[in-house]
């Protein structure tokens, strides 16, 4: 993988502007905005945060690695991730899951080194009927072959470099 991206201080401080100093009741609040801004949460970052909230780092970094839902490794422009629940994997999930690995040459949990894409895998995603099932960035696609998975996300690959 490539090096994490430089973090403009700046971009953190806009952020951190919209939260009252020494508020720590908005450490969570903070960090999903953060991380949606910089799409993971560097040490940087999360020290500024701890700063400007009135907390330690080890408090914030306790709360950033307790929450899955928090990245403190760069994440990909795009998320492919695969429903690996009973449904969607009796119905071939494992095999999408490997051809999109060999595909993209990232395993699951990791990024491409062009940081375009994530891959992950989730236990299940409550839309069993619609198993195999894959959502990129967030966007449910059911009934998945390997071969609509490889045009879906050479689609949304396609489409980030294009803005």
């Amino acid at each position: 993988m490539s090096e994490a991206p430089a973090v403009d201080p700046a971009r953190v401080e806009v952020i951190l502007a919209g939260y009252p100093q020494g508020d720590a009741g908005s450490l969570v609040n903070v960090l999903h905005d953060l991380q949606a801004e910089l799409r993971y949460l560097p040490e940087q970052a999360l020290r500024q945060a701890a700063a400007h909230l009135g907390l330690t780092p080890a408090q914030v970094f306790g709360v950033t690695t307790f929450y899955e839902g928090f990245h403190t490794s760069p994440r990909g422009e795009h998320t492919c991730t695969v429903c690996m629940g009973t449904a969607c994997h009796v119905r071939g999930a494992r095999r999408l899951l490997e051809q999109l690995e060999r595909d993209t040459g990232v395993s699951v949990g990791g990024t491409t080194s062009d940081l375009s894409l994530t891959i992950e895998e989730v236990n299940c995603v409550g839309a069993c009927a619609l198993g195999p099932l894959v959502l990129i960035d967030g966007e449910y696609h059911g009934h998945m072959t390997a071969d609509r998975l490889g045009r879906l996300v050479t689609e949304f690959l396609e489409d980030g470099k294009d803005e």
